[in-house]
């Protein structure tokens, strides 16, 4: 695991890439690499990569990068890991490649497998990636993403050139990088929580959508495209039996769990006492010859809107005999942490569960763990969450033989009692305008409360827009290529492709690797995602029990007590600390922005910063956060 940047200086352009620039870039991401950095410049200055390395996966000094291929001219820098190197590099071998400079780098069997196979080779990696691989012969660079989006990579064309990095601040480091508010994009950040790709905050810097590669050319030119589409790699299990299913589930989740074991240095579990990551700690200890360290948060007293998972987590940890290790947090944890979690995150990360995340991070690094597998996707495969049983419910109500007058109607009553910017408005005004109720798993404010918090050159600057035009594509796709279009699967794909790459995976990969540990996600394996979405949507609802048929699958590896209780997410109680120094802190924070643009309504905004909004209140803290932090000075 890694942190990589580089520049490709176009033909036109009398810029070239120097290691002065490129060191600075690098070294803003020590955090992600502390075991070395290097730099590698083309012999005429116009292509430049470097890499930051957290030794995980042969942790010799042949395996640093930039890492090089002289004899086909290719040169790599690459962040994440290839779980099935050891497999290819086999086939490798068989095929005639020979002559191998490394005893088991992973990196060094992409750039080997690349000429080999070229871009096909990426179907055939098991991991989570995001490359950098300069074609020295061909003259191109290749910017690839893994297949759900597990690794960032960012870009931005200026001044005649390329840069592009694991993270935003080293595109930062650039002095000629444009600096300014990219204002569709904190429209958008305002319904989804963070931004959909390719979008950032920032305008003109981008990000590489999960499953998408780039191949630009030393004029400038460039093309993306989709690489990996998950309807392509999907059939539907009909009449097979749920026994028989949940075989498979289990039986695929635990080659996932073991594949995420590969590892040179030592790795763990996080725990929170759930379904997922309860299934995680026990197949993980599977066949342990030694203690498996586990970790879990929890929170200093007990409060209303959320309450301490940690006993569960405790009996999961006594159950499978793990070393344990947990920490409660409080406000001033919170409050800390703050300028450091905006640092972090680049562009805000709305989800409050950064927090947590952090600090669980941190406490298995001083443990001495490097690498931790983590929970993430299995409730928006399995159907795990009670919104989302009530949006289905909700969806077939405004299925196609509903006349959208009606909906309309009732938004017009809502509006005339004073409720016209509630969710159940903007629920029916969508069913009005038939596009789909879901518009994913995490939503901040709706249509009418974004129009209400945006100043007003704003409102007018988006008059007529929704944020449906971020999901148009997504929605296309979906219609295109989907065997199965019915409301559930289109939940799971517009999470795949927004909220799980771009809020849930982006707040793992920025909050671990601010500690410098690894987070790997077993639920997340594309073979495993791939049988998730071949289960027909009427065996995932079976009963109206929400997991049922994951929860029938790991049924007997962990105890019917955690499989059947109450689900409860993984959780801040924001709520409560507002009416603490948290809430008089956003409303500074917040004001001031207001002052000093004209981006937010500074009435309207005050307004959810007040006792009893909660997680809204922390929405906009987040952005009022960044602003200053990257703007503000």
């Amino acid at each position: 695991m890694c942190g990589i940047v580089g520049c490709l200086s176009f033909n036109d352009s009398a810029f070239r890439v120097t290691p002065e620039r490129l060191d600075a870039m690098r070294d803003t991401m020590i955090h992600r690499g502390p075991d070395g950095g290097a730099t590698w410049i083309g012999p005429d200055g116009r292509i430049g990569l470097a890499h930051r390395r957290l030794s995980i996966i042969d942790l010799s000094a042949t395996a640093d990068q930039p890492m090089h291929l002289a004899s086909e001219g290719l040169h790599i820098v690459f962040n994440g890991e290839i779980y099935n190197h050891a497999d290819i590099r086999r086939e490798l071998t068989e095929r005639g490649r020979t002559r191998w400079m490394t005893d088991h780098s992973d990196t060094e069997m992409i750039l080997q497998a690349w000429a080999e196979w070229g871009p096909e080779c990426l179907h055939r990696f098991r991991g989570m990636f995001a490359i950098a691989l300069w074609d020295e012969r061909k003259r191109e660079l290749w910017l690839i993403r893994d297949r759900i989006g597990i690794k960032p990579l960012y870009y931005s064309f200026h001044h005649g050139r390329l840069t592009f990095g694991s993270e935003i601040k080293a595109l930062l480091i650039d002095p000629d990088q444009p600096r300014a508010v990219d204002e569709e994009a904190l429209y958008h950040y305002l319904s989804f929580l963070t931004t959909p790709a390719p979008m950032t905050l920032f305008a003109g810097i981008r990000k590489l959508p999960g499953g998408c590669l780039m191949r630009v050319r030393p004029d400038g030119t460039h093309e993306e495209r989709r690489w990996y589409e998950i309807w392509e790699h999907t059939k539907p299990l009909s009449g097979i039996s749920d026994d028989e299913i949940a075989r498979r589930i289990l039986e695929e989740l635990r080659t996932s769990v073991r594949l995420r074991k590969v590892s040179d240095v030592p790795v763990g579990v996080f725990l929170s006492g759930g379904i997922d990551s309860s299934t995680n700690t026990a197949l993980f200890s599977e066949d342990e010859q030694s203690r498996v360290k586990t970790f879990t948060i929890g929170y200093k007293g007990e409060y209303k809107t959320y309450r301490n998972e940690t006993q569960y987590a405790r009996r999961m940890a006594e159950l499978a005999g793990t070393d344990h290790h947990e920490r409660l947090l409080d406000i001033d944890d919170l409050i800390s942490f703050l300028p450091r979690m905006v640092e972090l995150q680049d562009e805000p990360i709305a989800d409050p569960v950064c927090v947590p995340v952090y600090y669980v991070s941190e406490l298995a690094r001083r443990n001495g763990v490097i690498v931790c597998q983590v929970g993430e996707g299995a409730d928006e495969l399995f159907w795990g969450y009670p919104r989302w049983k009530a949006m289905l419910q909700l969806q077939k109500l405004a299925g196609p033989g509903l006349p959208r007058f009606l909906p309309a109607l009732g938004r017009t009553a809502m509006s005339l009692i004073g409720q016209g910017d509630s969710l159940p408005a903007e629920l029916l005004r969508r069913a009005a305008e038939g596009v789909p109720l879901f518009w994913g798993g995490a939503e901040a404010f709706t249509e009418a409360e974004k129009r209400r918090i945006l100043s007003p050159r704003l409102r007018d600057k988006f008059r007529g827009f929704t944020s449906w035009r971020a999901l148009e594509p997504i929605r296309a796709d979906f219609e295109a290529k989907a065997w199965d279009t019915s409301p559930l699967s289109w939940m799971s794909y517009l999470d795949l492709r927004l909220r799980l790459p771009e809020l849930l995976l982006m707040r793992v990969d920025k909050m671990s690797m601010g500690v410098s540990l690894e987070g790997r996600v077993p639920f997340l394996d594309h073979r495993f995602v791939e049988l998730a979405m071949s289960i027909p949507p009427d065996v995932k609802t079976r009963g109206g029990t929400l997991k049922h048929i994951l929860k029938k699958a790991v049924r007997g590896v962990i105890p019917d007590e955690l499989i059947d209780r109450q689900k409860q997410g993984f959780n801040v109680p924001v709520h409560e600390w507002f009416f603490d120094r948290l809430g008089d802190k956003a409303r500074t924070d917040v004001a001031d922005v207001c002052r000093q643009t004209d981006l937010l309504d500074p009435a309207a905004a005050d307004a959810y910063l007040r006792p009893g909004r909660g997680k809204q209140g922390w929405y906009l803290l987040n952005f009022a956060l960044w602003w200053k932090h990257w703007f503000g000075r």
